[in-house]
């Protein structure tokens, strides 16, 4: 069986196509044409309002820090970790997060509580807890594995522009430092604590009453 030569000729181009001018000039002309669009909204105040529309066709430009792009409620912004009442973490150092999590960016170090402490036996604490913020890929699996509602990303920004690595590693002091989109530290969801009176009474020593 003979093999057949499929010959592909070479397109015939004019010295016009090889100069890309034409394409060029097409090219300005777009700019050109969103330029003085821009502009003729600039100077007659036609702007588009960024609070009302933030992603309708025109000027989009902020002047940031000064000024922020207003985010949905629902954006992966930055991680936090929520607060008790006392001002504790409300992470429980399950590990839930840390293992949902598909780029391995968390590290957590589980502690128990002191004796005498109401929570020991029932839950453990984070002696550290870190998130490199560089491997993060802001999928929220973490957010959606906390059985405590103990870390979010609700917060309303995302990382500023650094030089060097260390400034993106984010330890338990900075995690816990962060605020929401609605100022506060706190979870809105309730969790019953030991010691409240809707607690079950349930701690891994004890079985329950």
């Amino acid at each position: 069986m003979t093999a057949t030569t499929k010959v592909i000729r070479k397109p015939q181009r004019t010295m016009a196509d090889q100069s890309y001018v034409i394409e060029l000039v097409k090219g300005l002309g777009v700019t050109l044409k969103h330029f003085f669009k821009g502009t003729r909204q600039m100077v007659t105040g036609t702007t588009p309002d960024l609070e009302k529309h933030p992603y309708a066709d025109g000027i989009a430009t902020v002047q940031y820090p000064e000024e922020k792009r207003p985010y949905a409620q629902r954006w992966r912004g930055v991680h936090r970790l929520t607060h008790r009442d006392d001002g504790s973490p409300r992470c429980v150092a399950c590990l839930c997060c840390s293992t949902a999590c598909p780029a391995q960016c968390i590290y957590i170090k589980p502690a128990e509580y002191a004796e005498g402490d109401k929570r020991r036996g029932y839950e453990r604490y984070p002696e550290e807890f870190v998130i490199d913020e560089l491997r993060c890929i802001f999928c929220g699996f973490c957010v959606e594995a906390c059985p405590c509602d103990a870390i979010r990303m609700d917060t309303g920004y995302h990382m500023t522009a650094l030089d060097d690595r260390a400034s993106f590693i984010y330890d338990k002091a900075q995690l816990m430092s962060h605020v929401g989109q609605d100022g506060t530290q706190k979870s809105a969801n309730p969790r019953h604590e030991p010691g409240d009176p809707t607690h079950p009474g349930v701690t891994r020593l004890h079985g329950g009453h």
